[in-house]
């Protein structure tokens, strides 16, 4: 798979990439590209220099959940940190808008998953801008001071965050999983439907679902501003999870590898004494 055809191009509309793709061998494939994840997690856990920071935005019922789920099957639950950020807590809102963020970046070794991201900062926000006050901001006294240019600033500070994290070692993929609203129509009316789904149905969705436009603009707008060499945005058709997953796991497998990852080796004084050291416990 040519992974790179979904890396986005700044200056491409969101409407020019598609949203349904499938792949009838995407479940057999994905099976192998997370054995690989986590032969290469392991390696990068041993290596320790590197971490991984996994994004994913995607309107409601993108399908994130079960990405997580199905991607990361096989690696080892202690080399995988899976964030979901939910409103900001009142201890959260004491700090700036990446403060919460940035405490929950993976150490070397391991990979951590945003599911919603420090990108909700520009998106729900400039959706509902009134939700900004609750951040007490100096600056900001009326909607008319959360314009284009202060969400702008936000987005380069948020550029400024990951190149940061970037050249300290951490290897950043943000994945937008572009579903379609029809097929969020249907996920939606699947959660009514089905009782055992019940749960996952909140009549917010549909509130949400009218600002469908403005939420897309507000992507396009991100994406346009946030991918970068060292934090690229892919676009990923979500109409099909299969398919979807299989491409965040390809996408990864491919990105891992092409760091060359290698265990360390024991210090020659102690790769002198294996002999001994084998010989000491088999007399036991």
């Amino acid at each position: 798979m040519d992974v790179s055809v979904y890396k986005y191009e700044k200056g491409t509309a969101l409407k020019d990439y598609t949203t349904k793709e499938i792949d009838e061998d995407a479940k057999k494939k994905l099976k192998k590209a997370r054995k690989k994840i986590s032969e290469l997690q392991d390696t990068m856990y041993a290596e320790g220099k590197y971490s991984v920071l996994l994004c994913l935005q995607g309107m409601d019922t993108a399908g994130k959940d079960s990405l997580i789920r199905e991607v990361f099957k096989d690696v080892n639950a202690r080399g995988v940190v899976v964030h979901s950020f939910k409103v900001p807590t009142e201890l959260e809102l004491k700090h700036d808008f990446l403060w919460r963020h940035y405490i929950a970046l993976p150490p070397k070794g391991k990979i951590g998953v945003f599911n919603r991201t420090h990108y909700e900062n520009v998106l729900v926000t400039r959706v509902h801008p009134e939700y900004v006050f609750a951040e007490n901001i100096p600056t900001v006294k009326s909607l008319e001071d959360l314009d284009d240019a202060f969400y702008h600033r936000r987005m380069e500070h948020i550029n400024q965050f990951e190149k940061h994290i970037a050249e300290n070692g951490t290897i950043i993929l943000k994945f937008f999983l572009n579903v379609s609203k029809e097929e969020q129509k249907n996920r939606l009316l699947r959660r009514l439907n089905i009782p055992e789904k019940n749960w996952k149905f909140s009549a917010g969705d549909l509130e949400e679902r009218k600002l469908w436009n403005n939420y897309q603009e507000c992507y396009e707008d991100l994406l346009q501003r946030t991918s970068t060499n060292y934090a690229p945005w892919y676009v990923v058709p979500a109409d099909d999870k299969p398919t979807a997953r299989y491409i965040v796991a390809k996408t990864l497998e491919k990105e891992l590898e092409k760091y060359g990852f290698k265990e360390p080796t024991l210090p020659k004084k102690v790769l002198d004494q294996i002999d001994e050291f084998k010989k000491q416990l088999n007399n036991e």
